[in-house]
C-alpha cells in the first residue's frame, strides 16, 4: 500500500490566486523582517559600529525586497492588460536581480524581443524552477528552442549537486494530479502558463546538469 497522499481537485481561480499571494508573501518575509530587525537597533542608539551595521542590512535588504517585488510582479502579476507584451530585455535584468547573487550566474542567450506576457511568465517561472534544482549554486543557461516569435525556452541548471526534485517534474506534467498547497503552487502554474501558451514544459536530469525546457 503506498503512503503518497491521494490525488486532490484542482485549485479553482479563487484558491489559486490566494496560493499565488502565499508565495510571494513568503519570498517577502525575510528581506522585510531584516529591515524590521535593522531598523529597531536604530531605536536603541546603538554604537557607530552597531548603526553601521544596521544601516547596511537595511539597504541590503530594501534591495532585495525591492527586486523581489519586480520580479513577482513579472512572474506572477497580471504585468499589463491582456494581450500586453513584455520585452525580453526587462525580463533579463528582473531575472539577474532577483536569482543571481554570490553563488548563481545567468547565461542568458535570448534575442531581445517583444513576447506576449504568458510566454514571459512562462520564462521566469522556468528560471526559478531551475534555480531550486541547484540549492549550492552555479550557473543558468537560458536558451531559446526554435526559431521565429514562437519559440520554446531551455533553461539548463549546472551545479554542484545538481539534483531533479520528482515532485517538481510530477506538477509540471499534465497527466498528474496532486494536491497543490503554498509549496507546489508555482510548479503547478508554471505548468498552466504552459498550457495557455500552448506548449509543454518538462524538468529532466541531463548529464550532470538538470533542464528545463518548454516547447
Amino acid at each position: 500500500m503506498s503512503g503518497a497522499p491521494p490525488p486532490g481537485p484542482a485549485p479553482d481561480a479563487l484558491e489559486l490566486a490566494a496560493l499565488l499571494c502565499s508565495r510571494v508573501c513568503h519570498d517577502l518575509i525575510s528581506p522585510v523582517g531584516a529591515i524590521v530587525n535593522g531598523l529597531e537597533v536604530l531605536d536603541d542608539n546603538p554604537k557607530p559600529e552597531d548603526r553601521e551595521f544596521a544601516l547596511d542590512l537595511i539597504r541590503k535588504s530594501a534591495k532585495t525586497a525591492s527586486a523581489r517585488l519586480q520580479f513577482c510582479r513579472l512572474a506572477f502579476g497580471a504585468a499589463g492588460s491582456a494581450g500586453a507584451q513584455i520585452d525580453l530585455g526587462d525580463a533579463q535584468a528582473m531575472a539577474r536581480g532577483h536569482l543571481e547573487d554570490s553563488k548563481t550566474t545567468i547565461a542568458w542567450n535570448l534575442p531581445r524581443v517583444l513576447l506576449p506576457k504568458n510566454r514571459v511568465k512562462l520564462l521566469l517561472n522556468m528560471m526559478v524552477i531551475a534555480q531550486q534544482t541547484i540549492p549550492r549554486g552555479g550557473v543558468l543557461t537560458v536558451d531559446p528552442i526554435g526559431e521565429g516569435d514562437g519559440f520554446g525556452f531551455r533553461v539548463t541548471a549546472n551545479g554542484l549537486n545538481a539534483r531533479m526534485p520528482q515532485n517538481i517534474a510530477d506538477l509540471l506534467s499534465s497527466g498528474h494530479v496532486s494536491i497543490v498547497d503554498a509549496h507546489a503552487v508555482q510548479p503547478y502554474y508554471t505548468r498552466l502558463l504552459a498550457q495557455s501558451c500552448g506548449l509543454s514544459v518538462t524538468l529532466a536530469p541531463e548529464g550532470n546538469a538538470v533542464v528545463v525546457t518548454a516547447s
